[in-house]
C-alpha cells in the first residue's frame, strides 16, 4: 500500500506530501503514521499535478500547521503556542493511516 492516498502527479509530490509529514514530526513530536495520516485525511480525495503542483506555492510548514492546528493565529516563528489547540488525529480504523504506528 502507498503511503499517501491521493493522486500525485509524479514522485515529486509525493516527496513533497512526505516534506509536510515530516514538518510535523519534528515541530510537533508526533509519530511519522500520525502525519502521514492527517496528510491523507485533508487530501485523500483530490488529485495532484506532477511537481509543483499549485499547492507547492505554500512551504511544507504552512500545511503542517493547518493541518495540526487548524487556524494558526500568528505565523511568527516566536509565537507562544501554548494555548494552541491541536486538531484530532483521524480516527484510527480509517483508511488515512496507512503507516503502522511504532510498536505495532
Amino acid at each position: 500500500m502507498a503511503e499517501f492516498l491521493m493522486a500525485t502527479g509524479d514522485a515529486g509530490m509525493q516527496e513533497y506530501f512526505g516534506e509536510i509529514a515530516e514538518v510535523m514530526v519534528e515541530e510537533f513530536g508526533i509519530s511519522r503514521a500520525e502525519a502521514v495520516a492527517r496528510v491523507n485525511e485533508a487530501f485523500k480525495d483530490q488529485e495532484f499535478a506532477p511537481y509543483p503542483d499549485v499547492i507547492c506555492h505554500e512551504l511544507p510548514e504552512h500545511w503542517a500547521f493547518g493541518l495540526y492546528y487548524g487556524d494558526v493565529p500568528y505565523w511568527e516563528e516566536s509565537a507562544d503556542r501554548s494555548s494552541w489547540t491541536p486538531r484530532p488525529a483521524p480516527p484510527r480504523d480509517s483508511e488515512s493511516w496507512t503507516v503502522a504506528p511504532d510498536g505495532e
